[in-house]
């Protein structure tokens, strides 16, 4: 399903219904699974729901309550009707995340590769080999299928620069400059990120000179010609389009001691020197500025709050022409009433123009920020980011992986019953925890939480609550069955966001939900200047749809 073919009422209807579904059963998006036992979250369902539930074995988990494309419902009891409307229910607002046509794998069911892993599980046979070093799977499907809409979409807009935000190591970055020889800036956070992504720009140019000299083809193009351009600095969500603008067109020339073909290492700008020939002066400041050319946005998985600002970038600043935003860590977004989740840094405001741009990640448009029931907690959040495809693998192969939440919901008790102020202490990922004996397993989670590891544990209490591990995945899959529409929730406010600032847009799932859990992409393109009051975003969502009917 294309969401262009929803008109704006129809959004808007969704919307309502979603927050009134959601606001229904927060109960359940808002729990933490490992209070399981503390909060006895099993009695907190419809005693209808848990005699039929709690006698269902993992693959009908899988089948009966998780996977919207399973058609065989041999229902093992009577169900009541009020979960076989939250099921219905659920799965019909969520969007879609299989892609029309794709080979009728079946959503949520699929468990194979996209066909360009068939021969070999680790190398995309659709991306060159020079674009496969230091790239796993998951990436090179996910920088292929972007690269090639990011290039469609410079096509329409005739912009030959791009700005690949949270650029992480390059690898898109790299497919976009050197594979389909776009003009790339690049900007990322992390400083020793941007210095593997400079070093691994150097490998590539080595390599591809190799393979023109083995091919006897003209030498390569300069280094400055050809590079992409990356810049070590942290996007403030707090701060205006101009604010961006001028980090980009930071001119720092650095020298990141890769060789280059020729063999000394290289000068090269750490900045985008988007900068064209003439100068003028800048709309917010009155200062003496460069003018800069038009150009395309794009975010692969930028965190948080960072999409939201890519798209309030481009929804304002005039030089953004068109933009491919694709999410993750929605628990990382800022909302009215969780101003600065937890992992987040609070951005500092530092000017009164910065102070203008408040705004929250969620919600963006005004119209869902007005409905009733909108919120999202973090929890809810928190577990749209959850990979339901891989969870229905673990439940068809009746993994030993499934006993993990048990566990945790089991030492979950003992902490807090010991010390009460540990509430949801952060124990993080022991290995193999699913291959450990209880015992073993507490005694390496408590001294992680500052407990004593021989803690003593009633075996016969322990006993009496790992038997329960059918229920404690029962209600982990009716939490997961609402992550998909969370995430809806959350795209769709984004779509009415830029439809109520006059630009039509188009979210897709590009990517194979089996590969890549956050898989869809919202594409939206400024149509060519026109009065304000005749822009209604029907003419750039039209484009954007047949943009990405040529990718997929």
């Amino acid at each position: 399903m294309f969401t262009s073919s929803l008109s704006t009422q129809q959004q808007r209807e969704l919307a309502r219904r979603l927050t009134t579904f959601l606001s229904q059963y927060s109960h359940v998006s808002d729990s933490y699974i490992i209070e399981f036992f503390t909060e006895d979250l099993w009695h907190t369902l419809p005693p209808s729901w848990q005699p039929v539930l709690q006698d269902l074995s993992y693959p009908q988990i899988a089948d009966l309550l998780l996977d919207a494309a399973h058609t065989d419902k041999r229902y093992p009891s009577v169900w009541p009707l009020s979960l076989l409307a939250f099921r219905a229910t659920a799965h019909a607002l969520a969007f879609p995340r299989e892609r029309c046509g794709a080979g009728g794998r079946g959503g949520a069911a699929g468990s194979e590769k996209p066909e360009e892993f068939l021969h070999n599980q680790s190398q995309s046979a659709l991306l060159g080999h020079a674009f496969r070093k230091h790239v796993k799977p998951k990436k090179q499907h996910e920088i292929r299928k972007l690269g090639q809409l990011v290039k469609q979409l410079c096509d329409q807009t005739d912009c030959s620069s791009v700005v690949d935000v949270g650029s992480g190591q390059g690898h898109l970055t790299r497919f976009l400059s050197f594979g389909l020889g776009l003009s790339v800036t690049a900007i990322e956070a992390d400083h020793t990120l941007v210095a593997m992504a400079s070093k691994f720009d150097g490998q590539l140019l080595l390599a591809l000179e190799k393979e023109r000299q083995k091919k006897n083809c003209s030498p390569l193009v300069p280094v400055s010609e050809s590079s992409p351009r990356h810049l070590a600095g942290w996007v403030n969500p707090k701060a205006s389009w101009e604010a961006f603008i001028e980090q980009l067109s930071v001119s720092d020339w650095v020298d990141d001691g890769v060789p280059t073909p020729s063999g000394p290492s290289r000068k090269r700008l750490r900045g985008s020197e988007l900068q064209g020939p003439s100068a003028e002066k800048c709309c917010s400041c009155g200062e003496n500025s460069q003018r800069h050319p038009d150009f395309v946005l794009t975010g692969l998985h930028a965190c948080g709050d960072l999409s939201a600002t890519l798209l309030r970038h481009f929804v304002s600043c005039p030089y953004v022409r068109g933009i491919t935003s694709v999410a993750c860590c929605y628990m990382k977004i800022t909302t009215e009433e969780n101003p600065a989740p937890p992992g987040v840094v609070a951005a500092p405001r530092t000017s009164v123009q910065e102070a203008l741009h408040s705004e929250f990640g969620y919600p963006m448009s005004s119209f869902v920020g007005g409905l009733p029931g909108h919120r999202l907690s973090y929890k809810a959040r928190e577990g749209a980011c959850h990979a339901t495809e891989d969870y229905i693998r673990r439940l068809r192969e009746e993994s030993e992986l499934l006993r993990t939440h048990c566990y945790r919901a089991t030492l979950e008790t003992f902490v807090r019953e010991t010390r009460p102020d540990l509430r949801r202490a952060g124990i993080q990922t022991i290995k193999k925890a699913h291959l450990l004996p209880f015992t073993e397993y507490a005694r390496l989670g408590l001294a992680r939480v500052g407990l004593p590891p021989g803690l003593p544990l009633a075996p016969q209490r322990v006993e009496a609550m790992l038997k329960q591990q059918r229920r404690v995945v029962v209600y982990f899959s009716l939490a997961l069955l609402l992550a998909p529409v969370v995430e809806t929730l959350v795209l769709l406010d984004r779509i009415i966001y830029l439809q109520e600032n006059g630009v039509g847009s188009q979210l897709v799932p590009l990517f194979d939900p089996n590969l890549s859990p956050r898989n869809f992409v919202l594409v939206a393109l400024k149509a060519p200047e026109t009065p304000k009051e005749e822009k209604n975003g029907k003419s750039q969502t039209k484009i954007c749809q047949s943009l990405v009917k040529k990718v997929t």
